[in-house]
């Protein structure tokens, strides 16, 4: 569990955070929040008005295997719960980049890939209750948003997500440039899911 401002509950605990982001990393990133998650990170301090940002980085495997991905769904769903229990009035917001969107598919109960794999691998949703608690969630090259499952507007998180695609990006549209999924830590896209996510939390 990888953990900045928020620590499981003990005597000399760091106070919970007004802002959680829980952030899953791309294929082939090392262990963290990757380079989107930090730039995402580094970015909304500046449009929380002064509120406390802790983050959280998803931990799983992040390589080619896709089953492998459930394992972030997982251990998301974990850190969820410890913070609705520790945290009541903390505001999560989730995000995720490439295969890491599709850890917040699983969650909000969305094919990650649409029927190309349906449920084999997936996670079950997040618990109601648990989603319920999500403020606001922003993804990055998401692979289903190619595939006709866009977190915005299907699943548990309708409504409170941020897709951003990269035009030509091949992962999230029917582009063809590969380049084009590789420069979601620069501008305009962590500025834009900031301000979206400023404006839930």
């Amino acid at each position: 569990m990888s953990l900045m401002c928020v620590m499981p509950a003990t005597a000399t605990a760091v106070p919970c955070p007004d802002v959680d982001l829980v952030f899953a990393r791309g294929t082939g990133e090392p262990p963290g929040m990757g380079r989107v998650g930090l730039a995402l990170a580094a970015t909304l301090p500046s449009v929380l008005g002064g509120r406390t940002l802790g983050t959280y980085a998803v931990d799983y495997p992040a390589n080619r295997n896709f089953l492998s991905t459930r394992e972030g769904a997982d251990d998301a769903a974990e850190h969820l719960a410890w913070m609705a229990e520790h945290c009541p009035v903390t505001r999560i917001v989730l995000g995720g980049f490439s295969q890491g969107a599709s850890v917040v598919s699983m969650l909000a109960g969305v094919p990650p890939v649409g029927d190309r794999i349906g449920s084999i691998g997936s996670a079950p949703p997040l618990a109601p209750e648990l989603a319920r608690n999500v403020a606001a969630v922003a993804v990055f090259g998401n692979p289903g948003l190619r595939f006709g499952n866009p977190l915005s507007s299907t699943g548990q998180f309708a409504g409170r997500a941020i897709e951003l695609c990269s035009q030509g990006d091949p992962i999230c549209s029917d582009g063809r440039d590969r380049s084009a999924h590789s420069n979601y830590e620069l501008p305009p896209y962590p500025g834009q899911a900031a301000g979206f996510i400023a404006g839930l939390v």
